[in-house]
């Protein structure tokens, strides 16, 4: 950390001292780069107010503690607009939000061990070329499961880093895992199901809800952005098969829920007509 001396000629604005960083201090102590704090500073994500003797920002413990929440935020997929919105709002309950952080953390970091074990699993048995068979595909994704989709897809996403995971996570999975997750998925289908029949809109808070336990319900088998959400989306209405198995349960349910999963992505600065897969 560098020292600085001298005081600047405005008053008005803090004068750096040892207790201050500057951005290239800052970005080697919290591992952002310079550019994506000039960047935060621009849009006012973080601003900080102090300045050097040459006049350029530094950063005081405060800015430095609302760059690690920026991170912490950004670690769990929320948008640079919604982080400035929760860390703005004056009514929101500082204390009360770095509990919450810390349980959504909580929650991530067992998945990801669950990912791990999985990992290790999927290499005690590559040797053998285990792969999910019939039986084991239906158990994830439902009796109606047809193997021919699992090559199709196999054919369209084989070479995508989403499909590794995928098979890395199926094949991992236990009987009994594999059942639950059939059952998690049947359950989630009747409630967007009965959401729709409900008249629950796109873009409210309930649909958004509702998307976020969708995406959360894919990632099981790979990690699961709201752009990728979109196309798997997207796919639901234009995929007939896809299409068949949503409105069975519901009419116009694929419809519906493309539209939910639109409207939420843009809360998260996605455009679902530009999005792609990653």
């Amino acid at each position: 950390m560098t020292p600085w001396l001298h005081p600047v000629a405005d008053d008005s604005v803090p004068v750096l001292t040892d207790e201050l960083l500057t951005v290239g201090e800052v970005a080697s102590l919290v591992g952002v780069s310079v550019r994506a704090l000039h960047h935060w500073d621009e849009v006012g994500l973080v601003r900080p107010e102090s300045r050097t003797v040459s006049g350029y920002r530094a950063y005081s413990g405060a800015d430095v503690a609302r760059i690690h929440r920026v991170l912490v935020y950004q670690e769990l997929g929320f948008s640079l607009t919604r982080i400035a919105a929760i860390l703005d709002d004056p009514t929101v309950d500082e204390t009360e939000q770095l509990r919450h952080q810390r349980t959504l953390l909580e929650g991530r970091i067992g998945r990801l061990r669950q990912m791990a074990d999985a990992i290790d699993r999927v290499l005690s048995s590559q040797a053998s070329g285990t792969r999910l068979t019939a039986k084991q595909q239906a158990e994830i994704f439902g009796q109606g499961w047809r193997e021919d989709w699992a090559d199709e897809a196999r054919q369209r996403w084989g070479t995508s880093e989403q499909w590794s995971q995928f098979e890395e996570n199926a094949v991992a999975f236990s009987e009994a895992d594999r059942i639950k997750m059939q059952e998690h998925g049947s359950a989630l289908y009747a409630e967007l199901a009965q959401a729709k029949r409900d008249g629950v809109a796109p873009g409210t808070d309930p649909a958004n809800l509702l998307a976020e336990k969708h995406r959360s319900m894919v990632s099981q088998l790979f990690e699961c952005t709201h752009s990728m959400q979109v196309c798997l989306g997207q796919l639901y209405v234009s995929d007939e098969r896809f299409s068949a198995f949503f409105d069975e349960r519901e009419p116009g349910l694929a419809n519906w829920l493309a539209a939910v999963i639109n409207a939420n992505a843009r809360t998260h600065g996605i455009d679902p007509d530009t999005a792609v897969w990653e």
